[in-house]
């Protein structure tokens, strides 16, 4: 697997270009399909940003919460911002970010949070082709027709067959953004299209990661991501419900 392009005197890393192309075409369709519903283009671009930001952050504060023993013991992993970032964190931070950002906008948050989301699952299918080129978040070792053998990864064992979890996670990451493009198609109530996003995501990343072997912390039997899983496909499921309820009393 290759992790990078050189150009003369330019180096251009595939999981920074990966992410920056999960970017620009997530921000794309949702001004493509923001216009059509009368939404502001400059309130979808303020919402990436304070998403960005807000997914940075959140990235970073998630690992360090998961990490906390082991900062205890070594606070010189606060300094190490090559490593540790958790993309439930990044998930909730954008979420929280854009919620505030609506609000003092004075803008129907729910409005944006459906435009959006498909467009972040998007974003994270071509994140996840960065992973595959870096090889973090690598698989479990296989013997299988479709293993993978990293060469030059600085996070994968090298030499080893593993399972491709990388690609696997991207392509239901676009999978997800099919289909919650879909169901938007059929002008469900408010809400729903990003409840739907928080169940197909959270369901999709508890069964991904019993393939995956790198340490992401457990609790028990399940990994930290796993736990998380939980709680984010159960307040998917009550967001379906309740939301368009209080839009309704609206």
């Amino acid at each position: 697997m290759f992790n990078k392009i050189t150009l003369g005197p330019i180096t251009i890393y595939m999981y920074g270009l990966m992410i920056a192309i999960g970017f620009a075409s997530a921000l794309f369709l949702c001004n493509y399909r923001g216009k059509k519903r009368g939404l502001s283009e400059d309130t979808i671009f303020g919402i990436f940003l304070c998403a960005l930001i807000g997914g940075m952050v959140g990235c970073r504060l998630l690992y360090y919460i998961v990490e906390l023993p082991a900062i205890m013991e070594d606070p010189s992993i606060l300094w190490d911002f090559k490593n540790g970032y958790v993309v439930y964190g990044g998930i909730i931070g954008g979420i929280v970010t854009s919620y505030v950002y609506c609000r003092i906008k004075k803008e129907n948050f729910i409005s944006y949070f459906d435009l959006v989301m498909p467009a972040v699952s998007m974003a994270q299918g071509f994140g996840r082709i960065g992973c595959f080129c870096a090889g973090c978040c690598y698989g479990r070792e296989t013997h299988a027709w479709y293993g993978i053998t990293f060469t030059h990864s600085n996070f994968a064992p090298n030499g080893v067959s593993l399972i491709p979890t990388q690609l696997i996670s991207s392509a239901g990451d676009f999978l997800i953004c099919g289909v919650l493009l879909w169901y938007a198609s059929k002008n469900p109530k408010p809400g729903r299209v990003a409840a739907g996003y928080l169940v197909l995501y959270g369901v999709g990343r508890f069964l991904i990661e019993f393939l995956r072997n790198d340490y992401r912390g457990s609790i028990g039997i399940f990994s930290t991501s796993q736990i998380i899983s939980f709680g984010i496909v159960a307040l998917g499921i009550v967001l379906y419900f309740v939301i368009p309820k209080i839009s309704e009393k609206k």
